[in-house]
Order: structure tokens, then sequence, then C-alpha cells
């Protein structure tokens, strides 16, 4: 096990890089409320999270990451551009027999600037690529940008339009969803059931048949759910061309610069994803400024879907066989309009476990 005193001093080190290249050093709570988090994530920030109670503020997390507490900061009163660096713990939740830590410290870069986004992933994934030099990690890109604005283009229901979009970072319900509305998979035997008592008689006969009311959905609560299954029962499903380009979006693979060029071919297609191939156009030409070759640098559109669900664009994540992610970040504009009451900045960032690259030194 690697000292806690090397552990820090890796942070400590990481922590002045950051600040070296302009950032400006902060720090935030552990303890974060848990009302901003559920309201961002749903309640499946429950399962990775710890929770607990406090007497005057009710609900609060301990602190697991740091992104949202710094855009909160930011959007509040910071400057524009700036960049900020922090190191601190952070505290996960983990699966029973993952060997993974539940505390650990995190080191991270922060960039808010509106004058070149895709000039700052290049700086934000350079400057991981410099720091990280010589211990033999894999870096892997995506954009989760492109899957969104594909998801927006498809000829279909708004309501399975959003569907797919809020389950973006869960591959495999995703890919369940995908699957019905596009006809590729049988609606199940449940919601068949349900469908046609919801045919036989109103929501509202319904209802009063069931007998004693319970539960905390209201009754006009329980109608609106109703009347959107059978609406979307009677959704048209997605046409197979349509599907077809998604499915292959989903599953595509490659270098760079060999995926831009798949990504044109298909654009014509399927023109939604125009503007964000666009930009990851403009991104490899910075990236390629800041001295990485495009050519063999790996691509996954698919790349960054379990992460936290605030990234909206660039992903990327530099890996070692057999550990967790060693560094990790992305593009997450979205999340600083919602922070900030509808005011925006494009912004990008990532973070470092300094416990993974000291022990991937001591290796060495």
């Amino acid at each position: 096990m690697t000292p806690k005193a090397a552990i820090r001093a890796e942070g400590e080190r990481l922590l002045q890089a950051f600040v070296a290249a302009g950032a400006v050093p902060v720090e935030t709570d552990i303890l974060q409320p848990a009302g901003t988090l559920l309201d961002l994530y749903g309640e499946d920030i429950r399962a990775r999270a710890y929770v607990t109670d406090d007497p005057l503020k009710g609900e609060m997390m301990l602190r697991p990451d740091f992104t949202v507490p710094v855009v909160q900061a930011h959007m509040a009163h910071g400057a524009d551009p700036a960049r900020y660096a922090y190191l601190g713990e952070v505290f996960r939740k983990q699966l029973r027999g993952s060997g993974r830590a539940s505390e650990y410290l995190q080191v991270g870069y922060e960039v808010f600037d509106r004058a070149s986004p895709e000039a700052a992933d290049a700086e934000v994934f350079a400057l991981f690529r410099d720091l990280l030099a010589g211990l033999n990690l894999r870096p892997v890109t995506g954009d989760i940008g492109i899957l969104m604005a594909a998801v927006r283009g498809l000829d279909t229901s708004d309501r399975r339009k959003a569907a797919l979009l809020r389950h973006a970072w869960r591959p495999t319900r995703f890919k369940a969803l995908l699957d019905r509305f596009a006809g590729r998979a049988p609606v199940p035997q449940g919601r068949l059931a349900l469908l046609d008592r919801l045919k036989a008689g109103s929501p509202a006969q319904l209802i009063e048949e069931a007998g004693v009311f319970v539960g905390i959905r209201s009754p006009d609560e329980i109608i609106a759910r109703a009347e959107a299954l059978v609406a979307d029962a009677e959704t048209p499903p997605i046409k197979a061309p349509e599907a077809a380009l998604l499915y292959d979006l989903l599953s595509l693979e490659a270098p760079a610069a060999h995926a831009l060029t798949h990504l044109r071919g298909i654009t014509p297609m399927l023109p939604a994803i125009a503007p964000a191939v666009d930009r990851f156009a403009r991104r490899l030409e910075a990236l390629a400024a800041k001295g990485v070759d495009v050519a063999t640098l790996a691509f996954e559109a698919s790349h960054g879907r379990t992460a936290l669900e605030y990234y909206d664009g660039f992903v990327f994540s530099f890996l070692a066989d057999g550990l967790p992610p060693v560094a990790s970040g992305g593009r997450y504009d979205a999340l600083t309009a919602v922070l900030g009451d509808g005011a925006f900045i494009p912004a990008v960032g990532g973070v470092i476990r300094p416990g993974l690259v000291a022990r991937l030194k001591g290796a060495t």
C-alpha cells in the first residue's frame, strides 16, 4: 500500500503544476448540500454518495467530486476567463468486492473560457498528458455531444428523445430503450398488460376502482403518466436508417483522425450532428497544435457514458491496466447554465488521482 504521505506529496506536486499553468487554488466544503446534487443527477447519486442528515441544513453529502461546488462558486463571483485548481478528498461508495477505495485524494484543473472552447479542451488534455508522461498510460477520448446531437435530431417524439438523453450515461438502459423505440425489441409483457388496462377505461376510473389511494404521487400526476404511456405506445418506431446510424455511432471506435472521416461520411444522413462534428474537427486541430498525434489518439464515441452525468462534449481518460482511471475529465457547458441561473460560460476540466500516480511510480 502506498503511504499516505507519498500520495499527499504527489498531490501537492500536481497542484503546484496546475498553479504554474495559471490556475488559482481553491477549496470547497467537504459536506455539500444533497439537494443540489440530487437535482442534477436524480436519486441515482444516493447509491454512490454518503448521505447524512443535519438538523439545520437538512440532507448533506460527503463531497463526491469537486466540479459542482467549483462551478457554483465561479458562477456566483468568478472572473472570465478563469482557471482553478484544487486538492482534497472525495468519497464514493463502491461495490462489494471491487477493491476500489471509497475515500481518496483528487487533484483537479478547471477552465472557464468562452474565447475558444476547443483550444481549452486541448489545453487541459495536453497538460494532463505532460504531467502523466512516463507512466505508460493509455489515453482515450470521446465526445458525448455528438451522441446527444444525434438523439436530438431523431424523427421521433420529444418524450422519446428526452428518455434517451436522460439515460445517455446508462449504456445498458439506453440501448434497451433504443431497441424498443426502434422496434428491435418487444414491449415488455408487464407494460403491455398495463396499456391494455389503461385503454379499457380512463385513468381516473382506474384510480377510483383501485380503492384506497397509496403513494406520494397525486392523482393528477398518475393520470399524466398514464396518458404519456398510452401516447408513447402509439408513437411510430424510429425509422430503420436513423436507428442504424445511431447504432453505428454508439459502436464507433477508431483513431481520432479516422473517426472524424467516418463522422463526416455519415453527417449528410444525420445532419443534426454537423455542428458537433465541426467542433470535433476544430478540437483535433487544437490537439495537433499541442503536439498530440491525432492519427493514433484513441476515440470512442461511447467513452465517458458511465461517469457523473454532467459531461456534454469532449471527454477523456488516461488508463492503466487493472486500475480505475488514473485521470479523467471533459466538457460540461450545460452545467454552468444550470448552476448559474441561466448565466452560461463554456467550461472544461479534469481530475487526477495522486494515489494511483504514486502507485504507478512505485512500480517503475
